[in-house]
């Protein structure tokens, strides 16, 4: 639905109102993403101790501290984003991103909850070392975040799942050519060791994420490429797509047969094929618990070879084809996808140039944290994607499924007050210079986009306004599930 579309309703008396008639933000508005009543309302909110405590028409809110008028001129108030796969490098890889400065861009780009990835030094696979990385982060964080950990010692499992952790992630992928980003430590090839591991998920109620793969075609196809020399970032990509996809899709196969015997609650990352959307389809057809996760790389930059050409190594992690992204579109609008997450995955330029001749060597990854917002409004400006499903995908649905919802992705009364403020009108360019991770680039230099995060909320602080981060390091807490079940 475009923007220009959207049916508001004025919630006049429909509300729901604090017993305070003094609080500390009131945000005026006539355009705001609220999931209770079924889309864009017109409804102002208050807030108070970094929770919502009103939600009504604007004659009706309370005297307020603070004032925001957040109407007009295209201007929308919506649940704060959240991003399930960041990769923050923190520790052992901070001279790639550290906690700080993946947070900074996760603000700016109108991110309230970071989640980061374990594929870090040393890994959070034992409880030790999760519960040092919680007290790292915390020192560092400007949005609230939490961890997914390494789910590969089935007896940690239990123990990381009692001290918070978001979900746990496993690789079938481990590097050929390099060792990072996907480490020995964080990957698994064995199936049986694979099955294990999600027994042991199953048993905390927590989700398992999984970057899908086979490692011994995987290997066979890449030493292929290397033999013949075709291994520069034109080889590297080719190289993904080999064979009718064949070693991704072998792995969602394996994924989805252990997910049916163990009945962990399974999520499948980078998903962007049109045979993968097809196989899910028909697993949760027949009552299968499985989400699945996309990339906007996988809508806007490594589905095009044009951009392969041009931006080569900087841009690739992994490549799919144009009809691919088509399906994947397809996927997202009729709810087989279930959320978007950004995969922000930096590294420093100089480690990625080695990849114009030999991108085997070079990691793979690209910044996409600040970006993605601004991409998927645009997307909503075009009536490629409706306003609604773009925030269910990038805030709603992801903290529904991973056990956090209604306290985040929602502007219901009680929520926290979590809260991503754009401007639908608002143009925008790309440029080198605004960027706020650590690897100092991005692919989408000079690409203009119409619909901006203008203001980032957590918890009732402003740590964003008009692309000027002011939260302070320190100021994000530390998010767990809501609830789940731990077996013993």
């Amino acid at each position: 639905m475009a923007w220009d579309n959207v049916f508001l309703v004025d919630m006049g008396e429909h509300r729901l109102m604090s017993k305070s008639n003094h609080v500390d933000l009131v945000i005026k508005s006539d355009r705001t993403y609220a999931w209770s009543y079924g889309g864009v309302v017109k409804a102002s909110l208050a807030i108070d101790g970094g929770k919502i405590v009103a939600f009504g028409s604007e004659a009706n809110m309370p005297k307020a501290e603070k004032v925001i008028d957040a109407t007009g001129q295209g201007k929308l108030v919506m649940p704060g984003w959240i991003d399930t796969h960041a990769h923050f490098r923190d520790p052992g890889f901070t001279h790639k991103e550290d906690f700080e400065t993946g947070s900074r861009a996760a603000a700016a780009g109108g991110v309230t909850l970071t989640v980061d990835m374990p594929n870090v030094n040393p890994p959070p696979n034992t409880l030790e070392r999760f519960e040092a990385k919680k007290a790292d982060a915390k020192t560092k964080a400007i949005v609230d975040f939490g961890h997914n950990a390494s789910g590969v010692v089935p007896e940690e499992i239990p123990k990381i799942a009692k001290a918070g952790a978001f979900g746990f992630k496993i690789f079938q992928l481990i590097d050929v050519g390099r060792d990072y980003p996907h480490m020995s430590g964080t990957g698994i090839r064995d199936e049986g060791h694979l099955f294990q591991c999600f027994k042991a998920v199953s048993k905390t109620g927590l989700v398992c994420l999984v970057h899908p793969n086979n490692q011994a075609i995987y290997e066979v196809i890449a030493k292929e490429y290397m033999d013949r020399g075709e291994v520069d970032h034109r080889g590297y990509a080719r190289a993904f797509v080999a064979y009718q996809n064949i070693a991704v899709l072998a792995g969602i196969s394996t994924l989805i047969l252990l997910q049916r015997s163990t009945g962990v609650k399974l999520h499948i990352l980078h998903v962007n094929l049109r045979r993968a959307w097809e196989m899910i389809r028909d697993a949760r057809g027949h009552g299968q618990d499985i989400s699945t996760e996309v990339n906007p790389a996988s809508l806007f930059l490594t589905n095009s070879w044009d951009t392969i050409e041009k931006w080569g190594p900087l841009s690739l992690g992994s490549y799919c084809r144009p009809e691919d992204s088509v399906s994947t579109w397809d996927a997202l609008n009729d709810g087989t996808a279930t959320v978007i997450a950004t995969d922000h995955a930096p590294h420093h330029k100089s480690e990625k140039e080695i990849g114009w001749t030999n991108m085997f060597k070079s990691p793979g990854g690209r910044p996409m944290i600040q970006e993605y917002m601004g991409l998927m409004l645009d997307s909503v400006n075009k009536g490629i994607i409706p306003l609604e499903k773009a925030i269910q995908l990038c805030s709603e649905n992801v903290a529904r499924r991973f056990g956090v919802f209604p306290k985040k992705g929602s502007l219901d009364v009680g929520a926290d007050a979590d809260i991503t403020i754009a401007d639908l009108k608002k143009k925008h360019t790309y440029t080198q210079e605004e960027v706020l991770s650590k690897c100092g680039y991005t692919c989408f230099e000079g690409r203009e986009v119409q619909g901006f995060p203008v203001m980032t909320i957590v918890r009732g602080r402003i740590v964003m306004q008009e692309g000027a981060v002011i939260g302070k390091p320190g100021e994000g807490e530390f998010v767990s599930p809501l609830s789940h079940t731990v077996l013993t």
